[in-house]
């Protein structure tokens, strides 16, 4: 979660998300034939928006983006440039939340550290509307099943907040479209 702070205070860096074996802090293992990342499913998709990597690309095998096609579409519908980014909270080291728009829809991404953390996610930055969002958010047990995920579509306006937990290592990505 230092990344977005330090790293990227200089412009776009490179950087390749998008692990689909997902491991917490204790159960990851480096295994040349099966690699994973730490942190949960949500977090590698948060990346995605987070980071100002315009030469992003998928990082795992094909057949486990083919395994697991809804976070694979939810992963190639976000642009790898934006025409706005903005900072919605967080703390160095801690937390960040990010918003990015592109063509009049927002993508948002939040990551925690090793510790869980709750965020209300203030959704005033949207245009006046109505507002379908899709979440990917962390599972329940996704302090111990990093890949644990959970899909939501819910209709929202400028006037909304969501409640969020992020499990240790963990995060969001909502896309915002306008209805």
């Amino acid at each position: 979660v230092l990344i977005p702070y330090i790293r990227m205070a200089c412009g776009p860096m490179d950087y390749t998300p998008g692990a689909m074996i997902n491991a917490s802090k204790t159960d990851y293992r480096s295994i040349d034939h099966m690699a994973m990342s730490q942190g949960t499913r949500a977090h590698q998709l948060a990346l995605y928006i987070v980071y100002d990597s315009p030469l992003t690309m998928l990082c795992d095998t094909p057949s486990n983006y083919l395994r697991e096609d809804e976070c694979t579409r939810f992963i190639s519908s976000i642009p790898t440039v934006f025409d706005r980014s903005k900072v919605l909270g967080g703390k160095v080291g801690q937390s960040i939340v990010m918003g990015r728009q592109k063509d009049g829809v927002w993508y948002i991404g939040g990551l925690t550290s090793w510790e869980s953390r709750d965020f209300t996610l203030d959704c005033s930055f949207l245009e006046e509307g109505s507002w379908t969002a899709e979440i990917i958010k962390d599972g329940a047990n996704s302090d111990r099943h990093g890949f644990d995920y959970k899909r939501e579509v819910l209709e929202m306006t400028p006037e909304s907040s969501l409640q969020l937990h992020m499990a240790p290592g963990g995060g969001f990505a909502i896309i915002f479209k306008r209805k």
